[in-house]
């Protein structure tokens, strides 16, 4: 018997841009439950892409590189007949978000020697640009996915 379907956590917006997908990405970079420090380098790094990009509204590059860095298809392993394929699937919304930020904030903690808030800035900008490690690996999974094509009647 499968297991009852978890209830979804409601979390409110941010306060400063009133952004529930900007208090989600504090969310994951926040470690050892220091969340006002995640909420201090997220709020330097779009004070930085305001200053940086000359934008009035960080929150527009912001969204761009969520849109951006997120991946429409991904792979995922399938065993049929004794066999693993790797069966390429359309990534849902909640996943598409969630998998760019992981590698968003993945690739600002991969470099060294600047602050958190100024490597998240320019991972931010880039992504913005449809450049850097996120459009990377984002391209990546689509040749995956790609490469994968001929299992896609594997898909259930």
């Amino acid at each position: 018997m499968r297991r009852p379907i978890k209830d979804k956590r409601n979390i409110q917006p941010d306060r400063v841009y009133d952004s529930v997908v900007l208090e989600q990405f504090i969310n994951y970079i926040m470690l050892d439950g220091k969340k006002s420090t995640a909420r201090k380098v997220v709020y330097d790094a779009m004070d930085m892409i305001k200053e940086v990009a000359k934008v009035k509204d960080p929150m527009e590059v912001f969204n761009g590189a969520m849109k951006n860095a997120g991946p429409i298809m991904e792979v995922k392993s399938r065993r049929i007949g004794g066999a693993n394929y790797q069966v390429p699937i359309q990534v849902k919304e909640n996943r598409k978000l969630a998998l760019a930020m992981r590698w968003l904030i993945e690739a600002a903690r991969s470099k060294k020697g600047t602050s958190m808030s100024k490597r998240i800035a320019d991972e931010l900008m880039a992504a913005n640009n449809k450049e850097g490690e996120v459009i990377k690996k984002r391209e990546n999974v689509h040749r995956m996915a790609e490469a994968n094509k001929a299992f896609a009647h594997f898909a259930w």
